[in-house]
């Protein structure tokens, strides 16, 4: 159990059947009255995100979210199957629960899949992953007084903005949190 008064980010926790998760919290004891938790709650399942007050005496049963290492291994129409690599056993995952940063992950990389209870919810994919560039325009000497970027397509598909000294060819990482690009790799 866990109480709105021992609140911290990132903690999960089962309000009304749902996960919920903490994105961010504030302690108020105003000048008049009693003291509460404002917190900015996370639907784990859902996504939907709502602000809301508590009783800091108010006490939850904590949710343990499962995250586990699965390797990506192909998509079939709008199911996309994850090996468990101790088992074996290919796990399907609905393209609803995959996030828009899954653009960037390729056949074989390694995925943290989220669960509470054995469903699915979530896939997260790596921090960061080195692409190849498959299609972008040429860069022109000269053109750099400023932060200048481009759009540029890489290998899985998805399209990134990338500085004009990119080429054809070049991998790069690129951060999967962001989206951006961060380096040649």
């Amino acid at each position: 159990m866990v109480t709105a008064g021992d609140f911290r980010n990132g903690m999960t926790f089962e309000e009304d059947g749902n996960v919920m998760q903490i994105v961010e919290f504030q302690h108020v004891k105003p000048g008049k009255g009693a003291a509460f938790v404002r917190a900015k709650v996370k639907n784990v399942i859902s996504g939907s995100v709502v602000e809301k007050t508590y009783n800091p005496t108010a006490k939850f049963p904590t949710a343990f979210v499962e995250r586990k290492d699965m390797e990506y291994s192909y998509s079939d129409g709008d199911l996309y199957y994850f090996m468990d690599p101790e088992s074996y056993e290919l796990v399907p995952v609905n393209a609803s629960e995959l996030s828009d940063n899954f653009k960037f992950v390729k056949e074989n990389m390694i995925c943290k899949i989220l669960s509470y209870k054995g469903k699915v919810f979530g896939v997260e994919p790596p921090y960061f992953v080195d692409l190849e560039v498959t299609e972008t325009d040429p860069g022109f000497a000269g053109n750099t007084a400023t932060n200048a970027t481009k759009p540029a397509t890489v290998e899985t598909g998805a399209e990134i903005k990338v500085p004009l000294f990119i080429n054809i060819g070049d991998k790069i990482r690129i951060d999967t949190r962001t989206c951006e690009y961060m380096e040649r790799a």
